[in-house]
């Protein structure tokens, strides 16, 4: 980490805000979910099913997951800032764009170029990795990952009453008139962070197998990705559970569809304040601990014919608290192992949590039925967050034995 003016808001040669970091690690959410209300009237509009206009969620991920392989690699090479204003601004145009498409195939290939916010949310953690020293960086990161969990909170149920009262469209005209704001915010507040790279394009994409054989690498960013694996797949099945299974309006799918992320702001909280004196691993730990538990809570409930939409999505704030702690401390894990390759590393381990997070939605997608209720959707979910932690406490073991004498 090297030294940076303390920030200053709206000066461009010092480091971003905490609000600039806040909102550029939300943006990417904020696509994600606002629209998600309005899939059942999308759906008509394209004249197509339900199943398939859920796809949209693959969609935005799946190109979210390839976008940041490349995005990471880039700002190391050219600096955070220009590759952050940039993809911003194609977000942006992607998002007015959606507004007037006819065809599904359009719509898809716009949802994928929209996927490019994500490479702001990515750099938002590499700048923190690059003015923060490895040992708050977790807390850091927490903090600012505890105010982008409101954007998940309330931006579906702001989708569902848009939706409500100006159709679909109009959730698209709000990403677009958001992202026009974001990319002022960035252009007057975000000062560049990372060292100039004096290695090429080729030499810059050269330094991923140092990342690829590191098995530390491996077990944090697979522990975060198979721990966030179940929000993903209650991105794509959700919406089915809510508006199929238990019949709830556009607007208040909305409203309960929030419900991890007022965990994921406590969880976050949490981080921020306890993972200095915890330690970043065993918070990993204990997140992944508590959303196993209100998963297999949730899943003996509907065994039992207990269920309703106020227990699904009840336990599923369980979900949100525990990952508020494993993703914030996970990355910092990752961004760890090589601080000098901090954009590359963001870019590759949200890929790969991002890109699993695509297949586990498309598949809660797929598999759901009307007749199987929620137990599959738990199920899914259930045996990403154990995977996760097989892979932490991998890590902690490797770890005492580099550290063994």
């Amino acid at each position: 980490m090297s030294h940076h003016k303390p920030a200053v808001l709206f000066n461009a040669t010092t480091q971003p805000t905490m609000l600039t970091l806040i909102v550029l690690a939300s943006i990417s959410a904020i696509a994600m979910n606002t629209f998600l209300p309005s899939l059942p009237s999308m759906a008509v509009h394209y004249n197509t099913s339900a199943a398939i206009m859920g796809l949209a969620v693959g969609t935005y991920l799946g190109a979210s997951a390839i976008i940041q392989i490349i995005a990471g690699p880039l700002a190391d090479l050219y600096g955070r800032r220009p590759v952050i204003l940039w993809s911003i601004a194609i977000f942006t145009l992607a998002s007015f764009a959606i507004i007037y498409t006819t065809s599904l195939a359009t719509f898809f290939a716009l949802r994928a170029v929209q996927a490019i916010a994500a490479s702001a949310m990515i750099l938002s953690r590499a700048i923190v990795r690059d003015t923060t020293d490895a040992a708050t960086a977790g807390s850091k990161i927490a903090y600012v990952t505890m105010g982008m969990s409101v954007a998940p909170m309330l931006t579906p149920a702001l989708g569902g009453y848009i939706d409500t009262f100006f159709g679909w469209q109009g959730n698209f005209w709000a990403l677009g008139i958001i992202g026009l704001c974001v990319w002022l915010l960035a252009y007057l507040d975000q000062g560049e962070t990372a060292a100039r790279s004096k290695q090429n394009v080729w030499g810059q994409f050269k330094q991923y197998p140092i990342l690829l054989t590191s098995r530390r690498f491996w077990g944090y960013c697979l522990a975060s990705a198979f721990g966030s694996g179940a929000f993903f797949a209650y991105l794509g099945g959700a919406p089915f559970v809510g508006g199929v299974i238990y019949g709830l309006p556009p607007e208040a799918l909305g409203i309960y569809f929030g419900a991890p992320a007022l965990g994921y702001f406590v969880g976050n909280f949490l981080s921020g304040r306890y993972s200095i004196r915890i330690g970043s691993d065993r918070m990993v730990v204990v997140g992944l601990i508590i959303t196993l538990s209100g998963l297999m809570t949730s899943i003996a409930v509907d065994a039992a014919h207990l269920d309703s939409a106020l227990t699904f999505f009840g336990f599923m704030t369980l979900v949100g608290l525990g990952n508020g702690m494993t993703i914030p401390n996970a990355t910092a894990g990752m961004l760890s192992v090589r601080p000098d390759l901090a954009g590359t590393a963001s870019g590759l381990g949200s890929s790969v949590m991002i890109g699993g997070g695509a297949a586990l939605s498309a598949l809660a997608g797929i598999m759901l039925r009307p007749e199987n209720g929620a137990l599959v959707l738990n199920t899914i979910m259930a045996t990403s967050v154990a995977i996760g932690l097989a892979c932490i406490l991998y890590v902690m073991r490797r770890n005492r034995i580099l550290n063994t004498p």
